[in-house]
């Protein structure tokens, strides 16, 4: 067919090899993009600050999760403005890839002026902490139990780290127990093992000097390798079957209690019966109190806590696999179940245990949530010990100083840094209308407050203006603001590079085409 025959127009073209290009296609793709990433962010925007609605977390906010645990909604806030920014630029006619670089210088700047304006702080200044975890849970739904919460959440962090070493927080060293009934407010804090199972020998639910021993295999008849069955064909046959399974089961019992154990852990086990009823009468003899039924992911924790080390044989079963501890009993909890508390270990791993108590499984979820956000605000301060104000004052102050910063630059670069200056403006601007505050006088105020020199000017949602929000005690730790600037940028620059999708094959191509060989 002849060259003239091919259809050339405005949005398409030929290539050498005589195959048709949409050159608009790349463009619509980066907008669909933007316009898929705006409606996310859009949607969530509600939910920013102590007065937003509860949140509906997406990836983004996830890996802030992973990173700080806590600004899950300001990251993806922040990448819903830049996205809008980037739409305007892209429709201006700026490069895409002019656009990326320019973000990433901007994200730099950022992250340099926002450790210019922190604060350090030392982890055993206590009460700054308290004011940390007290700002992550004033947008909770548990708010108002703050003031029991945060103690809770600092001291729990503070106990299984050591202040002058730290460098992070392991969280799986917090345990945190879901007990239903009660409410909020008989949440307690743990120095030690907590156990939602019940003992099942009654008779013995208080051991004091307890020998602690954990073990995976079962005290029960063993069961034959093959599928067989055994047919009895008399009593006298019957008498000695069941003579040889007592004195089986009584001989392991023997050899646990001849090692000094009296608190038997026993793992549960899917072979089958861990524990057999003739297993538990002999313990229940030698008033040995037992615990079965503990799950695979709780072995590590056990055996960190109160230094015993499982058992996967009876052989094994030694005075030195066992651990100890002041106390073992079944504590009631007010007609709401029992709890089995295991306190004063002999040689604990430094961990801690949080009972979190509620009426219903929504108030105790949102409240195991809360204290893992206050948690996390708190291994933040370890991981990097600076403070910087909340309330939108960080964002205001990065708006101003990176506008500064574009009037440095030249082109096209000082365009893009000036719009991702001014798409910051969302997170106070959010604020302030969730707050019922008019966003435009709100932000325009805030930001003459920080140009005159007020670094520490934000919104306060609780007064319903602007102050001094350091005074307000409401502040963040500095990895958090990091962490959401780096984040919503990287996101938004991943989306810029997107300019095609092959359909059907689900292949992603993160290259702009002019780079393309």
């Amino acid at each position: 067919m002849p060259d003239a025959a091919v259809s050339k127009g405005p949005g398409g073209g030929k290539n050498n090899g005589g195959m048709y290009v949409d050159r608009d296609k790349p463009a619509q793709i980066r907008f669909s993009n933007i316009s898929a990433g705006k409606a996310v962010a859009d949607a969530i925007r509600t939910s920013l600050g102590p007065k937003g609605m509860d949140k509906m977390l997406v990836e983004l906010s996830k890996a802030q999760d992973i990173e700080a645990g806590d600004g899950t909604t300001s990251v993806v806030v922040i990448a819903g403005a830049l996205l809008d920014a980037c739409a305007k630029l892209l429709q201006k006619g700026i490069h895409p890839t002019t656009i990326s670089e320019s973000f990433q210088k901007a994200v730099d700047k950022g992250v340099e002026i926002l450790t210019s304006i922190s604060q350090p702080v030392e982890l055993s200044d206590r009460e700054t902490l308290l004011n940390s975890a007290t700002t992550s849970l004033c947008s909770k739904v548990v708010s108002q139990y703050s003031s029991l919460l945060a103690p809770m959440s600092v001291d729990a962090v503070m106990r299984v780290i050591d202040p002058a070493t730290a460098t992070s927080v392991d969280l799986r060293d917090i345990n945190i127990v879901k007990k239903l009934g009660g409410t909020i407010d008989d949440c307690e804090l743990v120095d030690g093992l907590v156990l939602t199972q019940k003992v099942v020998n009654t008779g013995v639910s208080r051991v004091e000097k307890a020998k602690i021993g954990l073990i995976q295999f079962c005290l029960s008849p063993p069961k034959t390798d093959m599928d067989n069955q055994i047919v009895v064909s008399d009593y006298a046959q019957m008498d000695r079957v069941l003579r040889e399974e007592r004195a089986y089961i009584l001989n392991l019992v023997k050899q646990i209690k001849k090692a000094g154990c009296n608190v038997l852990l026993i793992q549960k086990s899917i072979l089958r019966d861990a524990l057999s009823d003739l297993a538990l009468h002999f313990l229940n003899k030698m008033k040995i109190m037992v615990v079965k039924d503990i799950e695979r992911e709780e072995i590590e924790f056990i055996c960190k806590t109160i230094g015993t080390k499982p058992i996967a044989h009876i052989d094994q079963f030694t005075p030195e696999m066992l651990g100890s501890a002041e106390l073992a009993e079944e504590v009631s909890l007010d007609g709401s179940g029992k709890l089995v508390k295991i306190t004063g270990c002999a040689c604990p791993g430094k961990t801690v245990s949080i009972v979190v108590r509620g009426s219903n499984k929504l108030v105790i979820e949102e409240a195991e949530r809360s204290i893992h956000d206050a948690l996390c605000v708190i291994r933040c301060l370890v991981k990097k010990r600076a403070l910087i104000a909340g309330g939108g004052s960080p964002e205001i102050e990065l708006a101003l100083r990176l506008a500064e910063y574009a009037r440095s630059l030249g082109g096209m670069e000082a365009y893009c840094v000036r719009a991702y200056s001014d798409a910051l403006e969302v997170i106070p601007s959010t604020l302030a209308e969730n707050a019922g505050l008019n966003p435009i006088s709100t932000v325009t105020e805030l930001r003459n407050r920080h140009a005159q020199g007020e670094k520490t000017a934000g919104i306060n949602v609780r007064k319903g203006g602007i102050s001094n929000i350091l005074e307000e005690l409401v502040v963040q730790p500095l990895l958090v603001s990091i962490s959401a600037l780096t984040l919503a940028t990287e996101t938004v620059r991943s989306i810029l590079k997107i300019d095609d999708v092959v359909s059907g094959a689900f292949l992603i191509s993160r290259r702009p085409r002019s780079q393309r060989f």
